[in-house]
């Protein structure tokens, strides 16, 4: 392995759709252990196609539900069910579908006048809810063909905030964002990487070697899996 690699499993499955229905049977294997150890599963998604697809069919799997809480990876600054907003697909995808109490879901307040004060704020609420500092129990992250993840976009301020763990981002396409940040992703219990897409092959090849250059290649922690189909995996060597 070269240095700076990262130690990872990765899964190379047939298509998206595959990748969407592995990463949801591991989502809830995930669920059923945090809750049968620790009374409660802290899971924090991020947006995308495939994940919406991934969240369906969770929604749809035998969980532990009571024990479990959402909260957001990230966020665009846009009003209320705009079709932008994460929040307005995880409510579409999972929220209206699987038997989850209106209390276990944690928007991002994007939505306030104060960007800075409301990552705050929702800095205290994963306090809450995860602990001091807190510790998610698994974090799903995507990964975009500019080496972004969450959005921690390259480039941005925010890729430097280690004393906080919620950041403002932006603008980037437009919008502002609302994003954890390097220090509760290096927490995590687990983190699992959907990447899916031909567009994300050299990315992906860069994510695994550990490339400090491209943010997603900063994120740091030792427990990590990797769902990818074909063609984002590209020449990826398989390691199990």
């Amino acid at each position: 392995m070269k240095p700076g690699a990262i130690l990872v499993k990765i899964d190379i499955l047939p298509d998206a759709d595959a990748v969407a229905l592995a990463a949801a049977a591991f989502i809830a294997g995930q669920a059923r252990a945090a809750v049968a150890a620790r009374g409660r599963f802290v899971l924090a998604v991020s947006g995308g196609s495939t994940p919406w697809a991934m969240l369906r069919a969770l929604a749809a799997l035998d969980l532990p539900w009571p024990g479990v809480e959402v909260v957001q990876v990230d966020e665009r600054v846009a009003p209320e069910g705009d079709a932008d907003r994460n929040l307005t697909h995880l409510r579409d995808s999972l929220l209206a579908r699987a038997p989850l109490r209106a209390g276990q879901a944690h928007a991002m307040p994007v939505e306030a006048a104060n960007l800075a004060a409301a990552a705050r704020a929702y800095g205290d609420t994963l306090r809450r809810i995860a602990g001091t500092p807190p510790v998610l129990d698994l974090v799903h992250l995507g990964l975009g063909p500019d080496g972004h993840t969450a959005s921690l976009l390259p480039g941005d301020a925010v890729l430097a905030v280690t004393q906080a763990d919620v950041g403002v981002a932006g603008p980037y396409q437009g919008r502002m964002r609302m994003t954890l940040t390097f220090p509760v992703l290096a927490r995590a219990r687990q983190l699992l990487w959907v990447v899916t897409g031909a567009d994300k092959a050299a990315m992906l090849r860069r994510l695994v070697a550990g490339d400090a250059s491209i943010p997603a290649g900063c994120v740091r922690n030792g427990h990590v899996r990797i769902l990818t189909d074909r063609q984002a995996a590209g020449v990826l060597t398989l390691r199990k």
